[in-house]
């Protein structure tokens, strides 16, 4: 069963990082100037790029300790959260918000929930199974 947890590991980190790698290199893009055909809300894009070297890091961390992983995990789900509800409720009073930015938002969000569940079930799993989870 060891193996299976490690490759499932494996696979939440692997999504972490990529993850973080394609939001870096996305939102850098735009900050350059590249026009991603809608218009851009900075301080969101901002945020985006920065969270994408969180989203990298985080995946490093979740390799090196499951348990200190998921709760950068659950962090940045949780501070994904915030800013989705916040760019929600500037889009619905009126601002420059696109559509786009809300759909890519709740992406965003949406799978750091899925990476904590993940991370959350693979550290409880160790732990029923007499595995020593990381401390």
């Amino acid at each position: 069963m060891e193996k299976y947890m490690k490759i499932i590991q494996s696979v939440l980190v692997l999504v972490a990082a990529l993850f973080g790698l394609v939001t870096i290199i996305a939102g850098t893009r735009v900050l350059l100037g590249s026009d991603p055909g809608y218009i851009v809300f900075q301080p969101l894009l901002i945020y985006n790029t920065v969270m994408g070297v969180v989203y990298l890091a985080a995946g490093i961390i979740a390799r090196r300790n499951l348990k200190q992983g998921m709760y950068v995990a659950a962090g940045i789900f949780i501070l994904n959260l915030f800013v989705l509800a916040a760019i929600y409720f500037l889009y619905t009073k009126g601002s420059t918000i696109a559509i786009d930015s809300l759909r890519a938002m709740t992406l965003r969000t949406v799978v750091w929930f899925v990476l904590f569940a993940g991370l959350w079930w693979l550290n409880n799993r160790k732990k029923s199974y007499g595995v020593k989870p990381d401390a």
